[in-house]
Order: structure tokens, then C-alpha cells, then sequence
């Protein structure tokens, strides 16, 4: 009996191929993070910025952003404290655009302006 060997890895090969199409064609469409935007009611573009400045929210932003180094409630982490911080808005600003320390640079393609004012104003009223 001579069984071709090829044959079975052939098999392995396509249905491989056939699964990673697969996979890319549903990733493709997968828009969650459009699509909670859009169940929220707000008009966000693909790029984060909001509608108008009155619909950022601040506290989301900041826990998406910031809370894996400042800690969940801002009150300092790995990065210092947040909540109640005693910068000026343009020291703030400049610090998160430019980074200092190992802290990164956010670009305003990351976070818009409006949403970095949003973000002062919301941790210098905690």
C-alpha cells in the first residue's frame, strides 16, 4: 500500500489558509469600538474626537488612558498623582503632549484638544 504522504498535508495546508480568510473577513467587520460610540448616541469620527466639546467624556478618557499608571481612582500608581493635581492647564497640556519622564507623549491624533481640556478640568475638580 502506498499511501501518497502529501496528501493529508495538503489538507492541513488549505483548511489553515482557509481558517485565517476566515478569521481576517470577521475582524474586518468587527467595529467595536465604533459601534459602542454609536449606541452612546455621540458622532465620533475613527479618530476619537467628539462632536463638540460638551460630549467628551472626560472620566472614560481617563480611564482608558490613564488609569493603568496613575491608578484606578487617579490618586497615583506607577505615575503620580492625578486627582486634584496642582498643575496649570498649559503645564498640563504640555506634559501629556510632550511626555516627561516615562510618562509618553499623546499626540492630538490620540487625544484632541478639546478632550485634553475636558481631562484637566476633570481631575482638577477631584
Amino acid at each position: 500500500m502506498n499511501k501518497n504522504p502529501i496528501i493529508p498535508f495538503l489538507l492541513i495546508i488549505f483548511l489553515g489558509i482557509g481558517l485565517v480568510f476566515l478569521l481576517s473577513g470577521l475582524g474586518a467587520t468587527d467595529d467595536g469600538e465604533e459601534d459602542v460610540a454609536t449606541e452612546e448616541g455621540t458622532e465620533e469620527s475613527g479618530g476619537g474626537e467628539e462632536a463638540s466639546s460638551g460630549d467628551v467624556d472626560a472620566e472614560g478618557i481617563a480611564r482608558d488612558n490613564c488609569a493603568s499608571c496613575h491608578g484606578q481612582d487617579f490618586s497615583g500608581g506607577m505615575g503620580p498623582a492625578l486627582a486634584g493635581t496642582s498643575l496649570d492647564e498649559e503645564g498640563f497640556t504640555t506634559i501629556v503632549r510632550d511626555g516627561q519622564g516615562s510618562m509618553p507623549a499623546f499626540s492630538a491624533d490620540q487625544i484632541a484638544d478639546e478632550e485634553l481640556t475636558a481631562l484637566y478640568q476633570f481631575f482638577s475638580e477631584q
